[in-house]
Formats: C-alpha cells, sequence, structure tokens
C-alpha cells in the first residue's frame, strides 16, 4: 500500500458518517497525512425531478446553514481545520471526485451501503466515486 498525504473524507452528517470518519482518522494518524472532510449538498430541483413549481431558495438556504453548522461541528470533533472542510452543491460523485483533484487528495474515504443487485457492493454514491476517481477509493460499509 502507498504512502497517503492527504485524504478526503465524504460525509452526509449522519449518524453512520462518524464510522467512516474514524476510519479516515486512523489512515491521517498512520501516515500523518492530512485531511480534508467534504458534504455535498444535493439541491432540490436535482433531488425531486427538476420541475417543482415553487421557489425551492428559501429552503436550499436553509439547508446550507444548518449543513454548514453540522460539519463545522462534525469537523471539530475530528480536528479539521477550517479550511479543510468543504461544503459543496452539486452531485455528490462529481463533486467529491472533482474536490478530490482540486486540493491533491490521494485517498477518499466514503461510506457505502450494502444493497441488492448491481450495487451489492458499493452504493450508489461509493460506486459513482470510485468509478470517476483521481485517486484511491476506500469504502468503508455501514448500516449493518
Amino acid at each position: 500500500m502507498s504512502e497517503y498525504s492527504h485524504i478526503l473524507v465524504a460525509v452526509d452528517l449522519t449518524d453512520e458518517s462518524r464510522a467512516v470518519a474514524n476510519r479516515a482518522c486512523a489512515l491521517r494518524t498512520a501516515y500523518a497525512a492530512e485531511l480534508s472532510c467534504v458534504h455535498v449538498i444535493e439541491p432540490l430541483s436535482l433531488a425531486y425531478g427538476g420541475d417543482i413549481p415553487m421557489d425551492l431558495s428559501t429552503i436550499q438556504d436553509q439547508i446550507q446553514d444548518t449543513a454548514k453548522l453540522h460539519l463545522a461541528e462534525f469537523a471539530e470533533t475530528l480536528d479539521i481545520a477550517a479550511d479543510h472542510q468543504h461544503l459543496i452543491f452539486g452531485r455528490p460523485e462529481s463533486e467529491i471526485d472533482a474536490l478530490a483533484h482540486q486540493i491533491d487528495a490521494d485517498l477518499i474515504v466514503v461510506g457505502s451501503h450494502g444493497r441488492h443487485g448491481l450495487a451489492l457492493l458499493l452504493g450508489s454514491t461509493a460506486n459513482g466515486v470510485l468509478h470517476g476517481a483521481p485517486c484511491d477509493v476506500l469504502a468503508v460499509r455501514v448500516g449493518n
């Protein structure tokens, strides 16, 4: 296994994020690596099909404000500096990969739910990250 110098942990800020973050922290310690975290907010228009006959900007702003607060609190427990905390709007798979490229991360740590069928090994976000990642990806199984 290669040395890792910058690890990016992708979190959804649920209780399961703690297990993913703990794995990333263990790797940070083992490799004396930098650790960054990212939470991606999927715009409501994408999440619900795009054709919603109402203005969602106020709700989206509230979601962003809440997520920013929760991400800061979560990152503080992991000793991640503010400049290594990233809150992004978009599709999680593509945004996580783009950020990893931008910050020169050499490992992405992401949670994965066990599913049935084609997504049996990886959840859809983890699978998407894996296929577009510019670096190694560690999928931490959660939700069992």
